[in-house]
């Protein structure tokens, strides 16, 4: 099988078992990986410019909320449909990569990562302060009537967990291949290329800085993806998911899957969500126990869960 037969019937592998998923988990645990899907699509457009492009962003939480909010707020105000809203979010997510991109990578290393954090808490505090549009720290409850799909095939309910399951679903699926293609494209080997030394990349000719804020710019899309569809399927747009936390974590989900792997934010996504709901459940303690699961983690995959499996058996992995 050519190698990229073989990447491909991988990835549709994985996602054939996410499918089977969905007729065998118990509700939890079905509701739990509805989430973790979403969350791993945001980790997806993050690892995009961290594990890809080498930028070290602080900042990526402001792109999954103005997808969470461009969708939220033009369904609540604008009285947009879910179509309609999502791709409103989408442009939201697009224009603020490209916006904060232009500012943002005049700067490099850790003044690029100060920089991105402080943009993401101007937009978290703007979200705060214009509470009676936002809803501030309470957020706002989409209606389980404004979260309805009229297709040619008659109403999709996002409220059945079954649906919504599978809507989380296909636009992981997308993102993956959308990832996947670009990754193993032209574009996607210059941004390796830049990763590693910039300098070279730009003495053969490329722009470096119209490269990367082409990555910053999908990145950003496929975190407001993200976003839009957790308000959309879940009910929810707050303003907790524009605080550094949310920068912070799919940073860590990266790592833990492994950087630079088209497969590792959904390994390290699931891997983190099940060491929390497992340690929750037998102490009040649980961040000790998972501090103690990272440390271990780092020790002996130092390249992440996947990153360490490409590294020493399958090199081909992308």
């Amino acid at each position: 099988m050519k190698a990229g037969a073989r990447l491909y019937a991988l990835h549709g592998a994985a996602i054939a078992v996410l499918l089977a998923l969905n007729f065998l988990l118990p509700a939890y645990h079905h509701g739990l990986m509805a989430r973790i899907l979403v969350l791993a699509t945001f980790a997806m457009g993050y690892n995009l410019t961290f594990g890809y492009g080498g930028l070290l962003s602080l900042g990526h939480a402001m792109f999954f909320a103005a997808g969470l909010y461009g969708a939220g707020l033009s369904i609540q105000h604008l009285g947009f449909g879910v179509p309609e809203a999502f791709l409103a979010a989408l442009a939201c997510g697009a224009l603020l990569a490209l916006i904060v991109g232009v500012l943002a990578l005049r700067t490099t290393g850790v003044a690029f990562m100060i920089v991105t954090l402080m943009f993401s808490q101007a937009v978290h505090l703007a979200i705060i302060y214009f509470s009676a549009f936002t809803g501030g720290d309470q957020g706002l409850m989409l209606r389980p009537q404004q979260r309805r799909v009229e297709t040619v095939l008659g109403t999709l309910n996002l409220t059945d967990p079954a649906t919504r399951y599978l809507v989380a679903l296909a636009l992981f699926t997308v993102v993956l291949f959308l990832m996947l293609a670009l990754v193993r494209s032209g574009f996607g080997r210059v941004l390796v290329a830049i990763r590693e030394n910039e300098e070279r990349t730009r003495m053969l000719g490329y722009d470096t800085f119209s490269g990367r804020l082409a990555a910053l710019v999908v990145s950003g899309t496929v975190c407001a993806a993200a976003g839009a569809a957790y308000g959309i399927l879940f009910g929810y747009v707050g303003a907790n998911f524009a605080s550094v936390q949310y920068s912070i974590l799919p940073l860590l989900w990266v790592l833990l899957g492994g950087a630079a792997t088209t497969l590792g934010p959904l390994f390290g996504t699931v891997f983190m969500y099940y060491v929390v709901d497992i340690a929750s459940g037998y102490t009040s303690a649980y961040m000790l126990v998972v501090g103690i699961v990272l440390i271990l983690l780092v020790l002996f995959f130092r390249k992440g869960l996947l990153g360490t499996v490409r590294e020493r058996w399958l090199r081909w992995l992308p």
